[in-house]
């Protein structure tokens, strides 16, 4: 394909190379497409890195893990406070291990090995887009991958989501080109990355693969090929990178006691395998994990959120899938098994894609589930709506578009909601604005919220639910970002698109997204007060000597980054019942969960206590203690106490 050549060094803006696009192909030159790229990683996800401060729950429960085999150098058995944490595979605390011992231990280190994650799977995106559509459609697909809501949200705190994503999706397109090519070497491979992909999540690894390889073989009848499957010397070399940990696992960390049931006691607990393999595979798939500390979505909610998780990108489906549709109606063919096993690449790349993306949403659609968990997914929906969002303005562009001007109404009509949704999103932002003008601004931001628990805080933006007048001062800056893209972009990339600007329109649509996601951060970072405890132990770092007592009540994940920024073990209250709870019935787990009356025995005597209270513990906290408890901070309603007099604090 012949292509416009561009100057990255004077590059002209896309509407002046629009006009010549028909005539020369896709108009931007490689290079230039990998500066945009680059550009939109580093403005969105790199610069992300540095701020907020770990969050509390799991970021910093993550990082602890990570953290103390940086540490200690002991890469087998995962660890929190000291305390065996067995439910996760090793490979992401692996890679953060590392960044730590060249970084150090900060958020940077911490979410590195995502936001590359991210970048691999944009790259991947651009070159399977490009060998099976189009050099169009190859670079919307990176530029959808990095700027869709769901990818940019799930990366925000340290779980490997986007890790599998990539080992997967990378391991699917080896495979796919390895038969094409008859490469052995790339089916080699394959089995290495889900080798790869299972140290990262688990079983889960595996089963997507073959969820959506083993359907597509069979369609295709490419599985009479099964002795280019390399199945005995692939799974030799599966099981050499992914057997190791798993064998010294269960070694190091064997059933102790006489454990009965799935519920463990002082003493008495399953060990890895059957703790790894049954209960946080097997019974979490069936929702009856112990402890059952997992949500499942409603079903109109895990359907309907991934309109918001893929959103821009998920306006162009109805264009796409009608565009589809009235090609196969106007070609007059009818659906015949047959045809799948005559594909070319551009099919086959089609159809395992969608049985992929479709096997993973069906398995936790039974599955217990949380938002997160159809990550892996975006990558073959994105890259689908691209393609066929790609086909559509070629197709407009050289007059031949199947479906003529009603595809084109559909796809415009996509980009006139985006305007209107943007229109309406800027009016309600500005609104917020114009009444909190007179209101001072206020650095905790958690301590104006209207503290509404919308569904139980079970959704990653129920926090956004709380915002109030006074608090919504506190994000003027994002709030005003945000609100200057939304109702210039999409009305922007609106016009284009009536004006036949196809490819500005949909880059505008992106750079939308990409400035709508650079404000969406900066008011991230300000609920840093509340869903960070790191000035907290920058207090405690400051003032308390090495033998004093750390004590968090409630589960240690309230509190997670105060162990993390202290690098000190703490004593947890009444709640050891989820992250501690099998690794604390181990005989060896040295003594940290306390109940109310070990805590008032330790209360005021030996070394100085801190302690940690969450919000809801506070007024229990304060009739437990009897006064005898002092205020060294108050943080978004969270509060360090001590058990003596610290240059005069109050006494709670």
């Amino acid at each position: 394909m012949r292509m416009r050549p561009l100057n990255p060094s004077h590059p002209l803006p896309l509407a002046a190379v629009e006009a010549t696009e028909s005539a020369t192909g896709f108009p931007l030159s490689r290079r230039a497409e990998w500066i945009l790229i680059l550009t939109v990683f580093l403005a969105v996800y790199f610069a992300a890195l540095f701020t907020p401060s770990l969050l509390d729950d799991a970021d910093a429960t993550h990082a602890q893990a990570a953290q103390h085999m940086a540490l200690t150098g002991h890469i087998v058995t995962l660890m929190v406070d000291g305390i065996r944490y067995l439910e996760k595979p090793p490979l992401p605390y692996w890679l953060v291990a590392i960044a730590y011992r060249i970084f150090g231990f900060n958020a940077f280190a911490t979410h590195l090995p995502e936001a590359l994650a991210v970048l691999g799977c944009a790259i991947l995106a651009l070159l399977w887009g490009r060998r099976a559509y189009s050099e169009r459609a190859g670079f919307y697909a990176a530029l959808a991958f990095l700027t869709s809501i769901g990818t940019f949200l799930f990366t925000r705190y340290f779980i490997p989501e986007s890790i599998l994503t990539l080992l997967i999706a990378l391991a699917l397109y080896l495979f796919l080109t390895g038969l094409e090519d008859r490469q052995p070497t790339r089916i080699y491979c394959t089995y290495a990355l889900l080798a790869l992909a299972m140290l990262a999540k688990g079983l889960i690894a595996p089963v997507f693969f073959l969820g959506g390889m083993a359907p597509y073989l069979l369609l295709t009848g490419q599985w009479r090929r099964w002795r280019e499957f390399r199945l005995f010397t692939g799974t030799a070399l599966f099981l050499l990178v992914a057997a190791p940990w798993h064998i010294l696992a269960g070694l190091h960390n064997p059933d102790q006691g006489h454990p009965v049931g799935n519920i463990p006691s002082p003493g008495n607990v399953h060990g890895f395998f059957y703790f790894y393999f049954i209960n946080e595979h097997v019974l979490r798939f069936l929702g009856k994990r112990y402890p059952h500390d997992y949500n499942k979505l409603p079903g109109y909610l895990f359907w309907g959120l991934h309109l918001v998780w893929l959103f821009p990108w998920s306006l162009y489906w109805p264009a796409t899938l009608y565009a589809a549709w009235h090609k196969k109606r106007s070609a007059g063919r009818r659906f015949d098994w047959r045809t799948w096993k005559h594909l070319d690449f551009r099919g086959n790349t089609s159809l395992l894609l969608a049985l992929y993306a479709g096997f993973i949403l069906l398995f936790f659609s039974l599955s217990t589930n949380q938002e997160y968990y159809t990550y892996p997914a975006y990558f073959p929906l994105l890259l689908l709506t691209v393609a066929g969002l790609a086909s559509l303005e070629t197709d407009a562009m050289t007059a031949s578009a199947t479906g003529g001007s009603s595809a084109m109404r559909w796809l415009e009509g996509a980009q006139a909601l985006f305007a209107v949704v943007g229109a309406g999103a800027a009016a309600m932002l500005g609104y917020g604005l114009w009444s909190s003008r007179h209101l001072p601004y206020v650095a905790d931001i958690g301590t104006l919220l209207a503290h509404r628990d919308v569904g139980g805080y079970s959704l990653s933006m129920s926090h956004f639910m709380d915002l109030t007048g006074p608090s919504f001062a506190a994000l003027r800056l994002p709030a005003i970002l945000a609100a200057v893209t939304l109702l210039l972009g999409p009305t922007l990339a609106w016009r284009m698109r009536v004006r036949r600007q196809h490819l500005s329109a949909t880059f505008t649509t992106a750079m939308t997204a990409a400035m709508f996601l650079v404000a969406a951060h900066i008011a991230f970072v300000r609920f840093q007060p509340m869903l960070s405890s790191r000035a907290m132990a920058t207090t405690i770092n400051a003032i308390a000597s090495p033998q004093d007592t750390l004590i968090l009540y409630g589960d240690q994940s309230y509190g997670s980054s105060i162990i993390f920024y202290t690098q000190r073990r703490a004593y947890v209250v009444n709640d050891c019942e989820t992250t501690l709870l099998w690794g604390s019935d181990y005989p060896d787990a040295p003594h940290v969960c306390l109940d109310d009356a070990q805590l008032l025995a330790m209360w005021g005597n030996g070394p100085r206590k801190f302690l940690f209270v969450p919000p809801d513990y506070r007024q229990h906290l304060e009739a437990l203690l009897n006064n005898r408890g002092y205020l060294v901070q108050e943080l978004s309603d969270k509060e360090l106490l001590t058990d003596r007099p610290l240059n005069g604090p109050t006494a709670q």
